[in-house]
């Protein structure tokens, strides 16, 4: 999330990453899913939350980076 905002992309994030609000929505190209994780029980709930959600759906304050994810493909969700 942080790298998506600090590079001014059209992402709100509007809780600043403490995974309360599900504005940092976003898909994870599908080649590259395996390289984010599981997903939380708290991130499931915020993802129950809202439209669009597909099944490489993440909320990008809950990925970790590390430089394995260098490359990560994405798409910000719509609102």
């Amino acid at each position: 999330m942080e790298i998506i905002r600090n590079a001014s992309l059209d992402i709100e994030a509007q809780c600043g990453g403490c995974c309360s609000c599900a504005t940092c929505h976003v898909y994870i190209d599908p080649d590259h899913w395996s390289r984010t994780g599981e997903r939380t029980p708290d991130e499931e709930d915020m993802l129950d939350l809202v439209d669009g959600v597909k099944e490489t759906s993440r909320l990008s304050c809950q990925i970790l980076y590390s430089e394995a994810m260098d490359g990560l493909k994405v798409i910000i969700a719509p609102e």
